[in-house]
């Protein structure tokens, strides 16, 4: 009988050491399906805040996700379209859908928007004048070189009265398609980020919150004419169009159009990005 017992219990004790294993390797499994998980990464250009900052601000919450979040922080506003098209980045966080498209029509790529995330509310912003009446005629103003940006700045400047454009023929408005300018301004262009140094030197600028902001100026106490949301021009989260239905994007769409995003514009930014969602 004490055999019996004996072989019984060494047998029960062989079988818990089987369950145990087999916990152990389902443990195993768990884990580094975990850790596969945790390996996915998603690589975004940007260039300056608040850009910057919401994606540091999601980064947390995309790593709940499996998702680890690479900003790739570039140097100008060609960089990120150039990355994204030859796949050296996953997606780009710093442009309108206007400035966008123009990019796919010079380049034959194939970019696309995904969400809309803030409207950088573009003004006119001048060191010696404090209204736009007070601008003198002949006035140097400066605006941006890229064609989706002289768009927008004559929209504005025509929104307000400054200027009267013909009817739009093609995508963009020019120069060339103003029709009545009463006080002969005179557009200088010069790229984009050349902007904030142009406020020295011409009588007026016309340019986004995100280059205003170093010179200590805000579209509400500063600018002499504001742009407002009734555009096209918000700053989006942008893909190609081979990954932008992919999990990843998906879910960064997510988390960057997040109560906490909107929070987040709405204390730190006031009216210089207005969400977009």
């Amino acid at each position: 009988m004490k055999k019996l017992v004996l072989v019984v219990t060494m047998f029960l004790l062989i079988l818990a050491g089987c369950g145990q294993s087999n916990d152990e390797t389902k443990e195993k499994d768990s884990k580094k399906a975990a850790s596969e998980k945790e390996e996915v990464t998603l690589k975004v250009a940007s260039l300056i805040p608040p850009m910057t900052e919401i994606l540091e601000l999601v980064k947390p919450k995309l790593a709940e996700e499996g998702i680890n979040l690479e900003m790739v922080v570039l140097g100008d506003n060609v960089q990120p379209n150039t990355a994204l098209a030859a796949k050296e980045v996953d997606a780009n966080f710093f442009q309108h859908v206007p400035y966008m498209e123009e990019f796919n029509r010079n380049n034959n790529a194939e970019l696309v928007p995904i969400v809309p995330i803030y409207f950088a509310n573009y003004g006119v912003y001048s060191k010696d004048y404090k209204s736009m009446d007070e601008l003198p005629e002949g006035s140097v103003i400066a605006i941006a070189n890229d064609v989706s940006n002289i768009d927008r700045s004559l929209s504005l400047l025509a929104q307000h009265g400054v200027i009267t454009l013909k009817e739009k023929s093609g995508p963009y408005y020019t120069q060339a398609d103003i029709t009545d300018n009463p006080k002969n301004y005179k557009f200088e262009e010069v790229d984009l980020l050349m902007l904030a140094r142009m406020y020295d030197d011409a009588d007026a600028v016309v340019m986004t919150p995100a280059y205003a902001a170093p010179l200590g100026l805000t579209p509400k106490s500063d600018a002499l004419l504001t742009e407002g949301v009734e555009n096209n021009f918000a700053i989006t989260l942008v893909a190609r169009k081979d990954n932008a239905d992919s999990e990843p994007i998906q879910k960064l769409a997510e988390v960057m159009t997040s109560p906490e995003v909107r929070e987040f514009l709405e204390k730190n930014y006031d009216e210089t990005a207005i969400p977009a969602f």
